[in-house]
Protein backbone atom coordinates (compact mmCIF):
# COMPACT_ATOMS: atom_id res chain seq x y z
CA UNK A 1 0.00 0.00 0.00
CA UNK A 2 1.51 3.27 -0.96
CA UNK A 3 2.50 5.96 2.22
CA UNK A 4 4.47 9.19 2.50
CA UNK A 5 7.25 9.67 4.23
CA UNK A 6 8.88 12.90 5.41
CA UNK A 7 11.82 14.67 7.13
CA UNK A 8 11.46 12.97 10.57
CA UNK A 9 11.14 9.57 9.33
CA UNK A 10 14.54 9.24 7.63
CA UNK A 11 16.66 8.85 10.16
CA UNK A 12 15.21 5.65 10.64
CA UNK A 13 15.12 4.77 7.16
CA UNK A 14 18.64 5.03 7.48
CA UNK A 15 19.54 3.43 10.35
CA UNK A 16 17.13 0.38 9.13
CA UNK A 17 19.23 1.00 5.61
CA UNK A 18 22.49 0.71 7.35
CA UNK A 19 22.05 -2.42 9.23
CA UNK A 20 20.56 -4.56 5.70
CA UNK A 21 23.33 -3.12 3.77
CA UNK A 22 26.14 -5.42 4.70
CA UNK A 23 28.55 -2.99 5.32
CA UNK A 24 28.08 -1.31 2.51
CA UNK A 25 25.42 1.00 0.40
CA UNK A 26 27.17 4.07 2.36
CA UNK A 27 27.19 5.43 5.23
CA UNK A 28 24.77 6.90 8.07
CA UNK A 29 26.98 9.94 8.01
CA UNK A 30 26.65 10.62 4.67
CA UNK A 31 22.93 9.60 4.59
CA UNK A 32 22.13 12.15 7.38
CA UNK A 33 23.87 14.70 6.43
CA UNK A 34 21.77 15.01 3.31
CA UNK A 35 18.54 14.08 5.57
CA UNK A 36 19.56 17.03 7.34
CA UNK A 37 18.63 19.26 4.51
CA UNK A 38 15.60 17.65 3.57
CA UNK A 39 12.47 20.28 4.08
CA UNK A 40 10.80 22.54 1.53
CA UNK A 41 12.51 25.49 0.31
CA UNK A 42 14.77 26.72 -2.30
CA UNK A 43 15.87 23.59 -3.13
CA UNK A 44 13.14 20.87 -2.36
CA UNK A 45 9.30 21.90 -3.61
CA UNK A 46 8.06 19.74 -1.18
CA UNK A 47 9.22 17.68 2.14
CA UNK A 48 6.87 14.29 1.60
CA UNK A 49 7.90 11.68 -0.50
CA UNK A 50 5.51 9.43 -1.97
CA UNK A 51 6.43 5.46 -1.83
CA UNK A 52 4.73 2.95 -4.15
CA UNK A 53 4.83 -1.22 -3.85
CA UNK A 54 6.12 -2.69 -7.16
CA UNK A 55 2.59 -4.03 -7.53
CA UNK A 56 1.17 -0.62 -7.45
CA UNK A 57 2.99 0.94 -10.36
CA UNK A 58 1.17 2.84 -12.75
CA UNK A 59 1.57 4.57 -15.90
CA UNK A 60 5.38 6.15 -16.29
CA UNK A 61 8.94 4.24 -16.53
CA UNK A 62 11.06 3.97 -13.42
CA UNK A 63 14.80 4.31 -13.14
CA UNK A 64 17.62 3.78 -10.67
CA UNK A 65 19.08 6.15 -9.21
CA UNK A 66 22.30 6.50 -6.61
CA UNK A 67 25.12 7.80 -5.88
CA UNK A 68 28.50 5.82 -6.78
CA UNK A 69 31.83 6.20 -5.64
CA UNK A 70 33.65 5.88 -2.29
CA UNK A 71 31.53 6.26 0.88
CA UNK A 72 34.21 9.04 2.19
CA UNK A 73 33.99 11.00 -0.29
CA UNK A 74 30.40 11.36 -0.65
CA UNK A 75 30.19 12.04 3.68
CA UNK A 76 30.07 15.83 2.97
CA UNK A 77 27.51 16.00 0.37
CA UNK A 78 24.30 18.42 1.45
CA UNK A 79 22.19 18.02 -1.20
CA UNK A 80 21.90 15.03 -4.21
CA UNK A 81 22.98 17.37 -7.18
CA UNK A 82 24.70 14.81 -8.84
CA UNK A 83 21.29 11.93 -9.14
CA UNK A 84 18.90 14.99 -9.40
CA UNK A 85 21.15 16.00 -12.58
CA UNK A 86 21.33 12.34 -13.57
CA UNK A 87 17.83 11.80 -13.38
CA UNK A 88 16.49 15.05 -15.15
CA UNK A 89 18.35 13.32 -18.14
CA UNK A 90 16.55 10.75 -18.25
CA UNK A 91 13.37 12.63 -17.66
CA UNK A 92 14.73 14.46 -21.02
CA UNK A 93 15.78 11.50 -23.48
CA UNK A 94 12.34 9.89 -22.32
CA UNK A 95 10.20 13.02 -23.03
CA UNK A 96 11.99 12.87 -26.60
CA UNK A 97 10.31 9.73 -27.25
CA UNK A 98 6.81 10.40 -25.93
CA UNK A 99 7.54 8.76 -22.30
CA UNK A 100 7.53 9.79 -18.91
CA UNK A 101 9.71 9.32 -16.04
CA UNK A 102 7.38 8.86 -12.76
CA UNK A 103 8.90 6.32 -10.12
CA UNK A 104 12.86 6.06 -9.11
CA UNK A 105 14.70 2.85 -7.39
CA UNK A 106 17.04 2.30 -5.18
CA UNK A 107 20.05 0.42 -6.42
CA UNK A 108 20.39 -1.44 -3.21
CA UNK A 109 19.57 -1.37 0.62
CA UNK A 110 21.75 0.41 2.08
CA UNK A 111 21.64 4.09 4.40
CA UNK A 112 22.52 6.57 1.83
CA UNK A 113 20.59 4.19 -1.37
CA UNK A 114 17.28 4.57 0.41
CA UNK A 115 17.40 8.28 1.32
CA UNK A 116 18.95 9.26 -2.36
CA UNK A 117 15.64 7.53 -4.38
CA UNK A 118 13.77 9.34 -1.69
CA UNK A 119 15.64 12.73 -1.74
CA UNK A 120 15.44 12.79 -5.87
CA UNK A 121 11.97 12.10 -6.34
CA UNK A 122 11.27 14.60 -3.99
CA UNK A 123 13.20 17.10 -5.75
CA UNK A 124 11.15 15.91 -9.13
CA UNK A 125 8.08 15.22 -7.96
CA UNK A 126 8.05 11.39 -8.84
CA UNK A 127 7.39 8.06 -6.61
CA UNK A 128 9.98 5.92 -4.95
CA UNK A 129 9.20 2.03 -5.34
CA UNK A 130 9.26 0.12 -2.28
CA UNK A 131 12.52 -2.55 -3.57
CA UNK A 132 15.65 -2.60 -4.95
CA UNK A 133 18.11 -4.64 -6.94
CA UNK A 134 19.75 -6.79 -4.05
CA UNK A 135 18.19 -6.40 -0.71
CA UNK A 136 21.62 -5.83 0.67
CA UNK A 137 24.55 -3.75 -0.61
CA UNK A 138 26.49 -4.55 -3.29
CA UNK A 139 30.24 -3.66 -4.87
CA UNK A 140 29.33 -3.83 -8.19
CA UNK A 141 26.15 -3.25 -11.12
CA UNK A 142 26.47 -7.00 -12.26
CA UNK A 143 25.38 -8.10 -9.11
CA UNK A 144 22.18 -6.30 -8.89
CA UNK A 145 18.78 -7.83 -10.05
CA UNK A 146 18.50 -5.41 -12.97
CA UNK A 147 21.73 -6.52 -14.68
CA UNK A 148 20.32 -10.10 -13.81
CA UNK A 149 17.15 -9.56 -15.43
CA UNK A 150 18.80 -8.19 -18.90
CA UNK A 151 16.86 -4.58 -18.59
CA UNK A 152 18.87 -2.55 -21.12
CA UNK A 153 21.67 -0.08 -19.40
CA UNK A 154 21.44 1.86 -23.15
CA UNK A 155 21.83 4.99 -21.39
CA UNK A 156 23.57 5.32 -18.49
CA UNK A 157 24.26 9.08 -17.09
CA UNK A 158 27.00 9.91 -14.85
CA UNK A 159 26.68 12.67 -13.52
CA UNK A 160 29.18 14.70 -11.03
CA UNK A 161 27.99 17.22 -8.07
CA UNK A 162 29.76 20.28 -10.38
CA UNK A 163 27.40 18.37 -13.10
CA UNK A 164 29.42 17.70 -15.79
CA UNK A 165 27.15 14.93 -17.35
CA UNK A 166 28.69 11.67 -19.18
CA UNK A 167 26.68 9.11 -21.14
CA UNK A 168 27.71 5.56 -21.37
CA UNK A 169 25.98 3.97 -24.63
CA UNK A 170 27.28 1.13 -25.34
CA UNK A 171 26.48 -0.17 -29.07
CA UNK A 172 24.79 -3.34 -29.09
CA UNK A 173 26.11 -6.19 -31.28
CA UNK A 174 22.46 -6.71 -33.04
CA UNK A 175 19.24 -5.22 -33.20
CA UNK A 176 17.68 -2.17 -31.05
CA UNK A 177 19.28 -2.94 -28.17
CA UNK A 178 21.21 -6.45 -28.41
CA UNK A 179 20.49 -10.57 -27.81
CA UNK A 180 20.61 -11.10 -23.72
CA UNK A 181 24.01 -11.49 -23.42
CA UNK A 182 24.81 -8.42 -24.34
CA UNK A 183 22.79 -6.50 -21.95
CA UNK A 184 24.79 -8.66 -19.25
CA UNK A 185 28.46 -8.23 -20.43
CA UNK A 186 27.07 -4.27 -20.86
CA UNK A 187 26.18 -3.75 -17.59
CA UNK A 188 30.11 -5.45 -16.64
CA UNK A 189 31.27 -3.20 -19.37
CA UNK A 190 29.54 0.40 -17.65
CA UNK A 191 30.27 -0.90 -14.22
CA UNK A 192 34.57 -1.27 -15.63
CA UNK A 193 34.00 2.33 -17.14
CA UNK A 194 32.39 4.09 -14.82
CA UNK A 195 34.75 3.47 -11.29
CA UNK A 196 37.53 5.34 -13.28
CA UNK A 197 35.49 8.65 -14.17
CA UNK A 198 34.54 8.42 -10.52
CA UNK A 199 37.72 8.34 -9.35
CA UNK A 200 38.91 11.38 -11.79
CA UNK A 201 39.39 14.42 -10.36
CA UNK A 202 36.56 16.33 -12.40
CA UNK A 203 34.63 13.83 -10.25
CA UNK A 204 36.12 13.72 -7.00
CA UNK A 205 35.75 9.64 -5.96
CA UNK A 206 31.82 10.18 -6.55
CA UNK A 207 28.88 10.97 -8.86
CA UNK A 208 25.27 10.65 -9.45
CA UNK A 209 24.19 7.42 -11.34
CA UNK A 210 21.01 6.81 -12.93
CA UNK A 211 20.67 4.07 -15.00
CA UNK A 212 18.20 0.85 -15.99
CA UNK A 213 15.12 2.46 -17.58
CA UNK A 214 12.11 0.14 -17.15
CA UNK A 215 8.99 0.28 -18.44
CA UNK A 216 6.04 -1.32 -15.54
CA UNK A 217 6.25 -4.45 -17.78
CA UNK A 218 9.68 -5.30 -16.99
CA UNK A 219 9.77 -4.23 -13.16
CA UNK A 220 8.62 -7.76 -12.31
CA UNK A 221 11.76 -9.44 -13.65
CA UNK A 222 14.09 -6.58 -12.04
CA UNK A 223 12.75 -6.37 -9.39
CA UNK A 224 12.51 -9.77 -7.40
CA UNK A 225 13.11 -8.26 -4.17
CA UNK A 226 10.18 -5.88 -2.76
CA UNK A 227 9.12 -4.24 -0.20
CA UNK A 228 12.87 -3.92 1.49
CA UNK A 229 12.71 0.41 2.02
CA UNK A 230 9.60 -0.55 4.09
CA UNK A 231 11.54 -3.27 5.99
CA UNK A 232 14.48 -0.88 6.97
CA UNK A 233 11.85 1.94 8.16
CA UNK A 234 10.06 -0.97 10.14
CA UNK A 235 13.77 -1.95 11.55
CA UNK A 236 14.40 1.66 11.80
CA UNK A 237 11.97 2.45 13.79
CA UNK A 238 12.59 -0.31 16.17
CA UNK A 239 15.92 0.37 16.51
CA UNK A 240 15.15 4.57 17.78
CA UNK A 241 12.40 3.44 20.18
CA UNK A 242 15.05 0.57 21.95
CA UNK A 243 12.78 -2.27 21.34
CA UNK A 244 15.95 -4.19 19.87
CA UNK A 245 19.41 -3.81 22.59
CA UNK A 246 21.21 -6.60 22.19
CA UNK A 247 22.39 -9.09 19.55
CA UNK A 248 20.32 -12.08 20.34
CA UNK A 249 17.22 -9.87 20.47
CA UNK A 250 18.11 -8.18 16.77
CA UNK A 251 18.27 -12.08 16.18
CA UNK A 252 14.91 -12.27 17.44
CA UNK A 253 13.16 -9.26 15.72
CA UNK A 254 14.25 -10.30 12.54
CA UNK A 255 12.67 -13.37 12.83
CA UNK A 256 9.12 -12.37 14.12
CA UNK A 257 9.10 -9.07 11.65
CA UNK A 258 10.66 -10.21 8.78
CA UNK A 259 10.80 -14.05 8.74
CA UNK A 260 15.21 -13.72 8.82
CA UNK A 261 16.58 -16.59 9.97
CA UNK A 262 19.94 -14.67 11.16
CA UNK A 263 22.84 -16.24 13.43
CA UNK A 264 25.19 -15.02 15.50
CA UNK A 265 28.57 -15.67 13.62
CA UNK A 266 31.20 -14.06 15.98
CA UNK A 267 31.39 -14.18 20.09
CA UNK A 268 30.40 -10.99 21.58
CA UNK A 269 33.73 -8.76 21.87
CA UNK A 270 35.43 -5.53 20.67
CA UNK A 271 36.23 -3.81 17.54
CA UNK A 272 40.34 -3.47 18.15
CA UNK A 273 41.89 -2.71 14.65
CA UNK A 274 40.67 -1.85 11.24
CA UNK A 275 42.85 -0.98 7.45
CA UNK A 276 41.28 1.49 4.68
CA UNK A 277 42.62 2.38 1.36
CA UNK A 278 40.18 4.05 -0.65
CA UNK A 279 40.70 4.09 -4.58
CA UNK A 280 38.86 3.69 -7.64
CA UNK A 281 35.61 4.44 -5.79
CA UNK A 282 36.36 2.28 -3.31
CA UNK A 283 36.86 1.77 0.55
CA UNK A 284 39.14 -1.49 0.68
CA UNK A 285 39.53 -2.69 3.96
CA UNK A 286 39.70 -5.07 7.09
CA UNK A 287 37.61 -4.85 10.30
CA UNK A 288 39.33 -6.86 13.41
CA UNK A 289 37.16 -7.86 16.73
CA UNK A 290 38.63 -9.18 19.51
CA UNK A 291 36.49 -12.00 21.51
CA UNK A 292 38.98 -13.57 24.34
CA UNK A 293 41.87 -15.35 22.39
CA UNK A 294 39.50 -15.68 18.85
CA UNK A 295 40.79 -12.72 16.52
CA UNK A 296 37.34 -12.14 13.66
CA UNK A 297 38.22 -10.12 10.44
CA UNK A 298 35.27 -8.92 8.56
CA UNK A 299 37.13 -8.07 4.54
CA UNK A 300 35.42 -5.65 2.78
CA UNK A 301 35.17 -3.81 -0.53
CA UNK A 302 32.72 -1.06 0.57
CA UNK A 303 30.33 -3.98 1.27
CA UNK A 304 31.46 -6.75 3.61
CA UNK A 305 32.38 -9.66 1.45
CA UNK A 306 34.23 -12.42 3.47
CA UNK A 307 34.28 -12.85 7.47
CA UNK A 308 36.91 -15.28 9.23
CA UNK A 309 37.52 -16.91 12.57
CA UNK A 310 41.19 -17.30 13.66
CA UNK A 311 40.54 -20.74 14.94
CA UNK A 312 39.21 -21.93 11.91
CA UNK A 313 40.80 -22.81 8.59
CA UNK A 314 37.80 -21.68 6.14
CA UNK A 315 35.70 -18.55 6.31
CA UNK A 316 32.57 -18.43 8.63
CA UNK A 317 30.82 -16.09 5.76
CA UNK A 318 30.96 -15.48 2.01
CA UNK A 319 29.07 -13.54 -0.10
CA UNK A 320 26.43 -12.61 -1.19
CA UNK A 321 25.09 -13.80 2.48
CA UNK A 322 24.89 -10.53 4.54
CA UNK A 323 26.78 -9.53 7.32
CA UNK A 324 25.97 -6.82 9.92
CA UNK A 325 27.51 -5.60 13.25
CA UNK A 326 25.36 -4.98 15.98
CA UNK A 327 26.80 -2.81 18.92
CA UNK A 328 25.82 -2.49 22.51
CA UNK A 329 25.21 0.13 25.12
CA UNK A 330 24.43 3.23 24.99
CA UNK A 331 24.74 5.32 21.69
CA UNK A 332 24.34 3.87 18.24
CA UNK A 333 23.54 0.12 17.17
CA UNK A 334 24.27 -0.34 13.82
CA UNK A 335 27.31 1.08 11.64
CA UNK A 336 28.27 0.35 7.69
CA UNK A 337 31.73 -0.27 7.47
CA UNK A 338 33.14 3.43 6.56
CA UNK A 339 31.15 4.48 9.62
CA UNK A 340 33.24 2.07 11.54
CA UNK A 341 36.57 3.49 10.09
CA UNK A 342 37.52 6.56 9.70
CA UNK A 343 39.42 8.65 7.18
CA UNK A 344 42.69 7.93 8.67
CA UNK A 345 42.01 3.82 9.17
CA UNK A 346 41.63 4.30 12.71
CA UNK A 347 38.68 3.09 14.53
CA UNK A 348 35.37 5.43 15.13
CA UNK A 349 36.00 6.07 18.63
CA UNK A 350 32.31 5.93 19.69
CA UNK A 351 32.73 1.67 19.20
CA UNK A 352 35.49 1.78 21.54
CA UNK A 353 35.12 -0.59 24.81
CA UNK A 354 31.78 -1.49 23.51
CA UNK A 355 30.21 -4.98 23.21
CA UNK A 356 29.58 -5.74 19.51
CA UNK A 357 28.82 -9.15 17.64
CA UNK A 358 28.72 -10.19 14.02
CA UNK A 359 25.11 -11.22 12.61
CA UNK A 360 24.75 -13.14 9.11
CA UNK A 361 21.51 -14.27 7.24
CA UNK A 362 21.48 -16.02 3.39
CA UNK A 363 21.25 -13.64 0.55
CA UNK A 364 17.70 -13.78 -0.91
CA UNK A 365 17.32 -16.67 -3.61
CA UNK A 366 17.82 -14.42 -6.71
CA UNK A 367 21.03 -13.34 -5.53
CA UNK A 368 21.80 -17.27 -5.28
CA UNK A 369 21.17 -18.56 -8.59
CA UNK A 370 23.74 -21.14 -9.96
CA UNK A 371 25.60 -20.21 -12.98
CA UNK A 372 23.86 -16.69 -12.65
CA UNK A 373 25.41 -12.93 -13.58
CA UNK A 374 24.92 -12.27 -9.59
CA UNK A 375 26.91 -15.43 -7.90
CA UNK A 376 28.90 -15.08 -10.76
CA UNK A 377 30.02 -11.63 -9.94
CA UNK A 378 30.31 -12.78 -6.29
CA UNK A 379 32.51 -15.78 -7.36
CA UNK A 380 34.71 -13.79 -9.54
CA UNK A 381 35.14 -11.04 -7.06
CA UNK A 382 35.97 -13.20 -3.71
CA UNK A 383 38.60 -15.03 -5.80
CA UNK A 384 40.14 -11.48 -6.35
CA UNK A 385 40.18 -11.03 -2.77
CA UNK A 386 42.05 -14.59 -2.28
CA UNK A 387 39.44 -17.25 -1.93
CA UNK A 388 39.06 -19.60 -4.67
CA UNK A 389 36.36 -21.92 -2.97
CA UNK A 390 32.60 -22.31 -3.90
CA UNK A 391 29.69 -20.05 -2.04
CA UNK A 392 29.10 -21.94 0.84
CA UNK A 393 25.49 -20.53 2.53
CA UNK A 394 26.07 -19.30 6.09
CA UNK A 395 24.08 -21.71 7.52
CA UNK A 396 26.03 -24.93 6.12
CA UNK A 397 29.28 -22.78 7.48
CA UNK A 398 27.86 -22.64 10.39
CA UNK A 399 26.76 -26.33 11.08
CA UNK A 400 30.31 -27.33 10.06
CA UNK A 401 31.45 -24.93 12.44
CA UNK A 402 29.32 -27.23 15.10
CA UNK A 403 30.49 -30.43 14.01
CA UNK A 404 34.10 -29.66 14.88
CA UNK A 405 33.69 -27.65 17.81
CA UNK A 406 34.44 -24.57 17.18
Amino acid sequence: MAYELGPQDLEALLLGGAFFGSGGGGTITSARHLAANFHAGDYYPTQRVRVVSAEEVGDGDTVMVAYMGAPEAINSTSYPIGPVAAARQVQARLAAQGRRLAYVVSPESGALGFVVACLVAAKLGLAVVDADGAGRAVPSLPMLTYAAAEISPRPTFLVSQGELCVELDVTPRSGINGDPTHQQDVSVIVEQMTRPIVAATQFGEFGGLAMWIMSPAELPAALPIRATLSRALQLGRALQAGEIGSAAAMIDYLGKAFGILARAISQPGELVAAEVDTAGGFDLGKVHLQAGARRYTVVYQNESLLAWDSVRPAPILLAPDSLAYFVEGPGQAVYSNGDLVLADGSLNPEVRQRTVTLLAWQADPALRTPGGLILDSFRQLLASMGYLGPYVPVGELQRDRAEIGA
